[in-house]
């Protein structure tokens, strides 16, 4: 127990360090790990909810498919930047959009299983009770399926009261006992969430209702992925090269300049003139570039194994150049985390602590976290409230130009990047 016990401190402390997923400081301090299963549901691991969730479907179907495969056959990398103000709750919050579509769960999922040529199903239903029956009668039919359900409701990510209806990533529903559901978040253990709970997380956000993807049998062979991993290049290279400051590149350059803005309304100098939630934002930044976040980070390092892949499918060894390109990025992103919730200040090293304890434990226990999963969920969010009591009357003028540097900086490399990238699909 000591044994176990000292090797989930090494690992959370890594974690918190680096920003690094579980399975990745896992991996360092311990080399690969065997998957782990449930029955017999197989553990696939994975780094972002969309491209995991089906990665883990097709590998227990038995089909012989990656997650950045997945990842690049539904376009890939996106882009997008929004400041949620929530006066209720005296909190400010950034949502950062790195996959393709990331605003649309259903259009991506269309998509990327058409490109891979899955057969699906997609039900929704507005009535709770009709919704959990149908998700039920697939389960003892043995099809797993793909839901999107509320975080908050769910429970095991120990999120807070504000939280609640704020949406989640997909994960997969695999069996079901008597009075709950087993899930497969990327993890490497299962998640029972009662019955009552998983229906109430399901029905929360009116736009994805009880929406359900129920997958049929793949023929996943190399033409087949090499077709959807050109069509998936394709669709990143003409949906960055977009003009649109909110879904494509351009955002990037927008937030860069609302850093540093002295007069638009949404500039920061204006949202944080009174201090309020400056932990919180910055918080979100790096919860949202780093994969020891809810939803795998940048993915730019993702996006890049995904090229490395296409290369060898496609016979175009420039793309495995241009994945050399996305590993730099990858790391200009991380020091922009860095620059956001420097380690060096104590109530910001101790939110990441706490940050990376809660993700190990969804992805190392599972369900079975329990009562220490809560406890660190309880002083997480006390550590957030008191560095944001922290950050009141900061000068944040330094702050923010470095910052803004830094993503101006990402803005100009990506957009190179992509600009190569188009050439190279023509």
């Amino acid at each position: 127990m000591t044994s176990k016990k000292q090797l989930k401190a090494r690992i959370r402390a890594r974690m918190a360090k680096t920003g690094e997923s579980y399975t990745t400081a896992r991996t360092h301090l311990l080399g690969r790990a065997e998957t782990s299963s449930d029955g017999g549901w197989r553990f696939a691991g994975g780094q972002h909810p969309s491209s995991a969730a089906i990665t883990a479907v097709l590998v227990n179907q038995g089909a012989d498919v990656s997650e950045p495969l997945v990842f690049l056959a539904g376009g890939g990398i996106g882009a997008g930047y929004i400041l949620w103000e929530f006066k209720q709750h005296q909190s400010r919050h950034v949502t950062l959009g790195f996959r393709n579509q990331w605003q649309y769960h259903d259009r991506w999922m269309a998509k990327t299983l058409g490109r891979l040529g899955v057969p699906y199903e997609e039900h929704r239903t507005a009535g709770a009770r009709s919704a959990s029956e149908r998700l039920a009668a697939e389960l003892d039919a043995g099809r797993p399926c793909v839901i999107l359900p509320d975080r908050y409701h769910l429970g095991y990510w120990q999120l807070p009261d504000a939280f609640d209806g704020q949406g989640g990533g997909p994960v997969v529903a695999y069996r079901r006992d008597e009075n709950g559901v087993y899930l497969d978040d990327r993890g490497q253990a299962p998640i029972r969430v009662s019955r009552e709970r998983l229906d109430a997380a399901r029905a929360r956000v009116s736009s994805y209702k009880n929406v359900t993807h129920v997958l049929g049998e793949a023929k996943l062979d190399e033409a087949a992925l090499a077709g959807a991993a050109r069509e998936g290049l394709r669709d990143c290279a003409a949906h960055l090269s977009a003009a649109s400051d909110s879904f494509s590149l351009p955002a990037w350059r927008k937030w860069a300049r609302l850093l540093v803005d002295t007069r638009n309304a949404k500039a920061w100098p204006k949202v944080f003139a009174d201090g309020r939630g400056l932990a919180d934002a910055l918080l979100s930044v790096w919860e949202g570039v780093e994969p020891v976040g809810m939803d795998g980070g940048s993915l730019r390092g993702l996006f890049a194994d995904a090229l490395d892949e296409a290369a060898a499918l496609l016979g175009e060894p420039e793309l495995a150049g241009l994945a050399g390109r996305f590993r730099e990025i990858h790391a200009l992103w991380h020091e922009l985390a860095e620059a956001a919730l420097p380690a060096e200040v104590a109530s910001f090293a101790r939110v990441r602590e706490l940050t990376a304890a809660v993700k190990e434990s969804v992805m190392a226990d599972g369900g079975a976290g329990g009562d220490e999963a809560a406890e660190q969920g309880r002083l997480l969010w006390e550590a957030r409230a008191t560095a944001n009591e922290s950050l009141a009357g900061t000068d944040t003028e330094a702050i923010f130009a470095g910052l803004s540097v830094r993503l101006s900086a990402i803005y100009e490399a990506e957009t190179s990047a992509v600009a190569r990238l188009s050439e190279l699909v023509r």
